[in-house]
């Protein structure tokens, strides 16, 4: 295979490692074998002592990271091979944990689409810059799983009831109101991209302060109150209602939303939010896992993707079809 094919390009010099995903016609989604590559790098990089930075971005001007290959997950499941989906789920928690503990900074530029697996190889780093172009959600309850890749933790701890909203809703987020709610820490105008990139490959992380400006509260505070109130509301039925009463524009498009996604992924992303909040970040990704084992077996993921990605008739028939008729204990079995 050519360099240039590879799934995952890496280089180092001046104390810089810095890793390219480079499948941009597939969104730069990850797939096992980039999953792999980016872990036994990030494994040699961890205790090198000539790198003191990684810097992520991603190939072909259209996105960071679409997210995991879903639709190479479902191929698995349809052709009985489900234990391949999980060994691929697993290394790919391990890599957002290893990222996390990692002791120097991990530097990701986002200049458009961060997603799923996107903001599992970005938000666990030290670093998550964007720009206008950026657009950054977990919409996994519209394939009919859950915010996995250890995002839970992160939305447990957001302010209010906006992890709530994000993970149920999959709402995306622009560069500024990434920053506003945590999956960002930085906003770098994208024609302020290559000179920072420059700086960064030359060993100067004072140049993301320095680029960086200043995120004043914007669309994100302006929802914080209705956010609160109907999404703090406690049940995934209660936040219905709560919708329901609000009765503005907003809430009836939040409605549309949680009305069109998987019902029984809105149950199990509630839960594991509330269960969130009490774990560390292994502990989240080792709930991902575990759910991992239970929900995608279950008939919505196949369904989700197949609605979504391969036949793409937006037409999902989910099991049971609605929110009235989902069986909390069928839930809490998915929790073991």
């Amino acid at each position: 295979m050519d360099m240039t094919d590879a799934p995952l390009l890496a280089a180092q010099a001046n104390g810089v490692g810095h890793l390219r995903l480079n499948r941009p016609r597939a969104l730069n989604a990850l797939d096992h074998p980039m999953v792999q590559a980016m872990a036994r790098t990030l494994a040699a990089w961890r205790d090198d002592p000539a790198i003191r930075l990684v810097l992520l971005e991603g190939e072909g001007g259209r996105a960071f990271c679409a997210g995991g290959d879903v639709r190479q997950g479902r191929q698995m499941l349809v052709e009985g091979n489900g234990a391949a989906l999980i060994d691929f789920l697993a290394e790919e928690y391990a890599l957002n944990g290893a990222i996390a503990a990692l002791e120097k900074p991990w530097v990701s530029l986002i200049d458009g689409v961060c997603m799923g697996g996107g903001i599992g190889v970005s938000v666990h780093g030290s670093h998550r810059v964007v720009t206008e172009h950026a657009l950054l959600a977990m919409p996994e309850t519209t394939i009919g799983l859950f915010p996995d890749v250890g995002s839970s933790f992160v939305l447990s701890r957001m302010p209010g009831a906006l992890g709530e909203w994000l993970g149920l809703t999959g709402a995306r987020l622009r560069g500024a109101e990434a920053v506003e709610v945590g999956f960002a820490t930085h906003f770098v105008p994208r024609d302020a991209l290559p000179a920072l990139r420059e700086a960064l490959l030359a060993g100067d992380t004072g140049a993301i302060d320095r680029a960086a400006q200043p995120v004043p509260p914007g669309p994100v505070a302006a929802l914080r109150p209705v956010v609160d109130r109907c999404f703090g509301a406690g049940s995934i039925p209660a936040i219905v209602a709560a919708l329901e009463a609000e009765g503005t524009d907003w809430a009836r498009e939040q409605l549309a939303v949680l009305r069109r996604v998987s019902p029984t992924s809105l149950f199990v992303t509630h839960e594991m939010l509330r269960r969130a909040r009490g774990l560390d970040l292994p502990g989240c990704l080792a709930m991902d896992l575990a759910l991992a084992r239970s929900v995608t077996p279950y008939p919505d993921f196949a369904e989700g993707v197949r609605a979504l990605l391969v036949d793409k008739d937006n037409a999902p028939r989910w099991t049971p079809p609605r929110i009235e008729d989902v069986s909390p204990t069928t839930i809490q079995a998915m929790f073991g």
